[in-house]
């Protein structure tokens, strides 16, 4: 009996230790915001998966002007999630693209 609640409590414990880290994880994504409004281009838009280094172009929006940046990565990593698709309308301040930056 005792054999089976210490295996009880070692499995609930492994439950929390493994939610905790699942929370932690995701919580070190980086929102990357857009700057601009516009209609989303397919041309220039980041892919989840892909690298990315500070400065990187992630979004490109057609203006009044013309095609124009919405977002730069603002942190060197991984782009985990890419919220936007061609074609969408988005605002100055929308999060448009996710980032897991690179542990140094």
């Amino acid at each position: 009996m005792a054999h089976k609640k210490s295996i009880m409590i070692i499995t609930l414990l492994l439950i929390v230790v493994s939610a905790v880290a699942w929370s932690l994880a995701a919580g070190q994504l980086v929102d990357q915001r857009g700057v601009l409004a516009g209609s989303v281009l397919s041309n220039g838009l980041v892919a989840p998966g892909a690298m990315t280094r500070e400065g990187d172009i992630l979004v490109y929006v057609n203006t009044l002007t013309g095609p124009a940046v919405a977002v730069r990565a603002n942190t060197d990593g991984i782009v985990r999630e890419v919220l936007v698709k061609p074609g969408d309308k988005v605002k100055s301040g929308d999060i448009l693209v996710r980032v897991e930056p690179l542990k140094r």
